[in-house]
């Protein structure tokens, strides 16, 4: 799942982060017998991210109905990404305190690559024999430059515009989801569909932040070039470089020009707000984001949200990988759960119950997918619109501190946002984005 850095920290969280560490260390062991198991009761810790989680409390009941000496215990649901990932990122070097099944975002997975020797190798366990049950570039990215299977794939991101179809027909826009997705072909028709809500609409902003339109519109226009961000697949920082990156901040820059932008950062308390208060139209939306958006505006929006193809072709943004740290007490079992919830049946039912997108072509193929409406938008056909050509995605490359590029690049455009300069912002962008990167 996620996010792409999405589900971002606040005080609250900060301090239940705080907690939490402390837990995870005072729960840890640093023994790494990566291949023992015990014949007595096993407890497994799950560690995930994300105000939603996963969607995988009803396959841990099915999972220790099935096996009677397990016990599983998930930690970290509503834990921003960037908080998740520091703590994870302390506890795998340090050999302790993390989960036995940890997941990674795939914005991060390429930074543990070199920390590999610190996780279990899940070939060793037949994950080689599920290799067909992912897709092709899903499984690459689980899997180290050398042949090791780091993780094994969750979701994927796959691409659509979410949309308030009441703000739309206030504003005089079609409502009827075909319409809306054939005003924007392109991202610049985007644009001009929302400079006609801006004249029309006074009150509400169109989309919820830049930063969200640009990390969508990068990942779309990466996917159809040069297949990488800010580094090369040689791990070289190319951020000056890329030209893909150059051309969405230009786009997402005259958005902001366009005063198109309710200027929220994402998973800010603020961004929660505009959610619950109806504050904007429109928010890029890869699958995983239905699930943020029921859970942040709540029943009280139910059937205004709608969903609509997205401008351009293809593209993906967000998804995550399952893993297993050395440091397990119990690798063998937590292996077994990984492959059990990363399994096509697992996928399917993460996807029920959050709207996941699944990253096995079979689950892909399930009716329970493929005819799958939601309620909450409208009963929008999500399984079409977010399963369509999921398999034919093509991957970005995300270098190993792909988050702190990227984080250095948001802070630029926040500033555009906030009336600095687009062009001083851009060299801002290189600048600081070199300093993150080496």
């Amino acid at each position: 799942m996620s996010v792409p850095i999405r589900r971002r920290r606040f005080a609250a969280i900060a301090l239940a982060s705080v907690a939490v560490l402390a837990t995870a260390t005072a729960c840890g062991d640093d023994s790494s017998d990566s291949g023992s198991s015990s014949d007595g009761p096993v407890n497994l810790v799950v560690d995930v991210f994300g105000d939603q989680g996963f969607g995988y409390d009803d396959l841990y009941k099915q999972y220790e109905a099935e096996h009677p000496n397990v016990k599983i215990t998930e930690r970290g649901k509503g834990l921003g990404l960037g908080d998740y990932n520091t703590r994870l990122t302390q506890q795998i070097t340090a050999g302790s305190g993390a989960g036995d099944v940890v997941a990674l975002e795939e914005g991060t997975i390429v930074q543990f690559y070199a920390q590999a020797d610190k996780f279990v190798n899940l070939a060793d366990h037949g994950a080689n024999d599920l290799k067909g049950n992912f897709l092709p570039w899903k499984w690459e990215q689980g899997s180290t430059p050398d042949g090791k299977v780091l993780g094994l794939g969750t979701d994927v991101g796959s691409m659509a515009v979410c949309y308030r179809s009441d703000l739309f027909k206030a504003a005089g826009l079609p409502t009827d989801r075909e319409q809306v997705g054939a005003l924007w072909p392109t991202w610049d028709q985007f644009i001009a569909a929302g400079q006609k809500f801006a004249a029309a609409d006074k009150k509400h902003k169109f989309v919820d932040s830049a930063t969200n339109f640009y990390n969508v519109v990068l990942m779309q226009t990466a996917g159809q070039g040069t297949g990488y961000t800010y580094y090369d697949k040689s791990n070289k920082l190319v951020i000056g470089e890329n030209p893909d990156v150059q051309a969405s901040y230009n786009l997402t820059a005259k958005m902001i020009a366009a005063g198109l932008s309710n200027n929220l950062q994402s998973f800010s308390n603020e961004w929660n707000a505009g959610f619950k208060n109806g504050t904007f139209a429109t928010i890029a939306c890869p699958a995983w984001m239905t699930g943020v958006i029921k859970g942040q505006a709540g029943d009280a929006a139910a059937g205004k949200w709608d969903i609509a193809k997205a401008p351009g072709n293809g593209g993906n943004w967000g998804g995550s990988f399952l893993a297993v740290p050395k440091s397990s007490k119990h690798a063998k079992e937590a292996a077994e759960l990984v492959k059990f919830l990363t399994s096509s049946k697992g996928q399917t039912e993460a996807f029920k119950k959050l709207g996941n997108l699944p990253s096995s072509p079979q689950a892909l193929a399930d009716p329970a997918v493929v005819d799958a409406t939601n309620d909450y938008f409208s009963k929008a056909p999500i399984g079409k619109i977010f399963g369509t050509g999921a398999s034919e995605l093509k991957p970005v490359y995300l270098g190993p501190k792909n988050n702190a590029v990227r984080t250095a690049v948001e802070n630029s455009l926040r500033a555009v946002e906030q009336g600095k300069s687009a062009e001083e912002q851009w060299q801002a962008a290189l600048k600081n984005g070199e300093a993150a990167g080496k």
